[in-house]
C-alpha cells in the first residue's frame, strides 16, 4: 500500500475530481473500495467484499485510486451477480404491491401502513404510524 503522502499527490484523489460511476451511482473518491461499494442499492458490506474478491481488487484500496480496468472488472462482477439499484427497487415494490392486491396479512398491514413483522403498536411503532394524533377536548356549554 502507498504511503498516505503519495496517494494525495495521485490525480484521481484531488478535491473536485470526476467521481467513479458504477451502476449509475456516483461511488466518492476518497472512500476505501470496500465502503464506496455501499452507497450502491443492493450491496451491503458483505457483497462488496465478495464483488472485489471475485474481482481480485484490494478492498482497502481507495476508489480514486483504481485505474478504468479495475472499474471495468468491478462493473462486470456486478451484472453477473444480480440485481441492484433500479431492478431492484422494482421488485421490492411490485412483491408489496403483490402482497396487498391478493390481500395477504403482510399486504394489509402495508396498506395501513403499519408494522408487518409483528411489532407492537398498542406503544412504539411511531414510525409507521406517523405522528400521535392529540385528543381534542369538546367544547363546553356556557350555562347560563
Amino acid at each position: 500500500m502507498k504511503p498516505l503522502a503519495d496517494m494525495a499527490r495521485e490525480p484521481n484523489l484531488i478535491k473536485g475530481s470526476i467521481m467513479a460511476r458504477i451502476a449509475g451511482v456516483d461511488v466518492p473518491n476518497h472512500k476505501q473500495a470496500r465502503i464506496g461499494l455501499t452507497y450502491i442499492f443492493g450491496i451491503g458490506d458483505s457483497r462488496a467484499a465478495k464483488i472485489l474478491k471475485e474481482a481480485d481488487i484490494d478492498p482497502i484500496a481507495k476508489v480514486g485510486t483504481l485505474d478504468e480496468d479495475q472499474l471495468n472488472r468491478i462493473r462486470q462482477v456486478i451484472e453477473k451477480e444480480g440485481q441492484i439499484e433500479g431492478d431492484l427497487r422494482k421488485e421490492i415494490s411490485l412483491n408489496i404491491k403483490r402482497l396487498i392486491e391478493i390481500q395477504s396479512y403482510r399486504g394489509l398491514r402495508h396498506r395501513r401502513s403499519l408494522p408487518v413483522r409483528g411489532q407492537r403498536t398498542h406503544t412504539n411503532a411511531r414510525t409507521r404510524k406517523g405522528p400521535r394524533k392529540g385528543t381534542v377536548a369538546g367544547k363546553k356549554k356556557v350555562t347560563k
